[in-house]
C-alpha cells in the first residue's frame, strides 16, 4: 500500500523552478541561500466594532472561508475614551498561513483573486520593508470566489504581508515574481 503525499503547485514550482533562477541570478552557493517565503499574514480592522460585536464575528467567518484556517479577532491593547475604546475589546481579525495552506493561498490569490479586482494593473513593488517583507492591502474582500458577495453586508478590505527568509527588498522582489505576483512595471529613478 503506497501513501500519496500532496504536494501544492505552487510548492512544486519554487523547487524546480524559482530556486535555480534565483541561485543563477544571485549566484548562491547552495540552495539553502536562496530565499524562500516563510509565512503570509492576513489582518483586518474592523470599523465600527465597538459599537457592534457581530461585525468582528463576520470579518472572522469570511476571513476563516477565504484562508481556509480558522481566524482569529484581534483585541485592543489599551482604553482609548474618544473612540470609546476598552482594553481587550476585539477590533479585527487575523491568520497566519504556514506550509501548504499558504502555497495554495498564493496560489488562488495570484491566479483568481488577484485578477478579479477591478482595473488590475498590477501590485505596487514599492511596498517591501528592507528586510524582505512585503505588504500591500487589498480593498475588496469579494474578490475572493469563497465569498459568496449576497451574504457579504459590507465591502471590507485586508492587509496581506508576505515574510521571506530574504535579507535585502531586491532578493524578495525577485522570489515574489518568480512566484508569480504580478507587479506593476514602475520605471525605477535614478535620482
Amino acid at each position: 500500500m503506497s501513501t500519496v503525499t500532496y504536494k501544492p503547485r505552487l510548492h512544486t514550482k519554487y523547487q524546480d523552478e524559482v530556486v535555480p533562477a534565483l541561485m543563477n541570478k544571485f549566484g548562491y552557493k547552495t540552495v539553502m541561500q536562496a530565499p524562500r517565503l516563510v509565512k503570509i499574514c492576513l489582518n483586518q480592522g474592523v470599523k465600527g466594532s465597538v459599537a457592534d460585536k457581530k461585525l468582528v464575528d463576520d470579518a472572522v467567518k469570511e476571513m476563516t472561508m477565504i484562508a481556509g484556517q480558522k481566524a482569529v479577532p484581534t483585541l485592543s491593547k489599551k482604553d482609548v475614551s474618544n473612540f470609546k475604546l476598552r482594553k481587550n475589546m476585539p477590533i479585527g481579525c487575523r491568520v497566519t498561513l504556514r506550509g501548504e495552506r499558504m502555497y495554495e493561498f498564493l496560489d488562488r490569490l495570484v491566479s483568481v483573486s488577484l485578477p478579479r479586482v477591478r482595473d488590475f494593473k498590477g501590485i505596487n513593488e514599492k511596498s517591501f520593508d528592507g528586510r524582505g517583507n512585503y505588504t500591500f492591502g487589498i480593498t475588496e474582500q469579494i474578490i475572493y470566489p469563497e465569498i459568496d458577495i449576497d451574504k457579504v453586508n459590507r465591502i471590507s478590505g485586508m492587509d496581506l504581508t508576505f515574510v521571506t527568509t530574504a535579507t535585502t527588498n531586491e532578493e524578495a522582489y525577485e522570489l515574489l515574481k518568480e512566484m508569480g505576483v504580478p507587479f506593476k512595471n514602475i520605471k525605477k529613478d535614478n535620482n
